[in-house]
């Protein structure tokens, strides 16, 4: 089977994909910072699913690292055939009273970082003829809610673009937007959702499932749970003024106007200590 990369593999649903795709006899890469905890994780796959799994502590905020990860996408030696791009940070604090250095962070992970490895793997995969991208966005990019929202919609628009030019190749490109997941991203975050209610929840292993299942046929957005499609769907027929309105009263329910993730999220933070 295909060798998956998965960037914040260490927590939230890169942690699911990293399980779910190797109970399915996939090895994969684990990509994130604390390098204890992936080589315990690596650990585990390895006695529970008998597959190869590689550690590669990367702090994607560094450019260092990210290229240290594109090589290794680059690599014709046990060659990546599904890239994973998951890592991502939220914040409690609207975005001027937020630390700009925080918030520039943020943008190397979600967006600067998703570029890079994309152009790596996607030039791989095409000069083999086969392989998949899964860049993980959020139902938050439907709205007006700070700069979190702003990546999530670059990541979701980006990989629509990427999709069509690998049309053809034997390579596709799949954007998941999931809604709220039940993880530890809006508790890393200092996010407090406990005005949300339980049905506004998704599970992890659900949307992963999902995420995977559409990677497979090939679609290019892959929204989990029929709720969220809806929703998805009304959202993107709303005025802006009405786009606004939500983004605000999303932000709300984190109790900081312009929370960054407050607009809901993959939940899969590589914001580990």
């Amino acid at each position: 089977m295909a060798t998956a990369l998965i960037t914040g593999a260490s927590a939230g649903l890169g942690l699911e994909f990293a399980w779910q795709l190797a109970t399915a006899h996939h090895d994969v890469v684990l990509v994130a910072r604390n390098t204890e905890r992936l080589e315990r994780l690596a650990a585990q796959l390895n006695a529970a699913a008998g597959v190869r799994a590689e550690v590669l502590p990367a702090d994607l905020t560094v450019r260092a690292d990210v290229e240290r990860v594109a090589e290794r996408l680059r690599a014709t030696e046990r060659p990546v055939g599904l890239l994973v791009n998951n890592a991502g940070l939220g914040s409690s604090s609207s975005f001027l009273k937020a630390d700009v250095a925080d918030e520039e962070a943020a943008l190397d992970v979600m967006v600067r970082a998703v570029l890079v490895l994309s152009h790596a793997a996607g030039n791989a995969m095409k000069e083999r003829g086969r392989g998949a991208i899964l860049n993980v966005s959020s139902l938050a990019a439907l709205l007006a809610s700070g700069p979190y929202s702003a990546h999530k919609a670059w990541v979701r628009t980006f990989t629509e673009g990427l999709a069509v030019e690998l049309r053809g190749t034997g390579v596709t490109a799949t954007v998941l937007q999931p809604g709220f997941v039940h993880t530890e991203f809006h508790e890393r975050g200092g996010i407090d959702m406990s005005a949300l209610p339980e049905a506004a929840w998704l599970n992890a292993d659900d949307v992963v499932a999902a995420a995977l299942a559409d990677v497979r046929r090939g679609v290019v957005i892959s929204t989990p749970s029929l709720r969220y499609q809806l929703a998805a769907g009304l959202a993107r027929g709303l005025p802006r003024t009405a786009v606004r309105a939500l983004g605000n009263y999303r932000s709300r329910l984190a109790g900081t106007a312009g929370a960054e993730g407050a607009g809901g999220d993959e939940a899969g933070a590589d914001g580990e200590e």
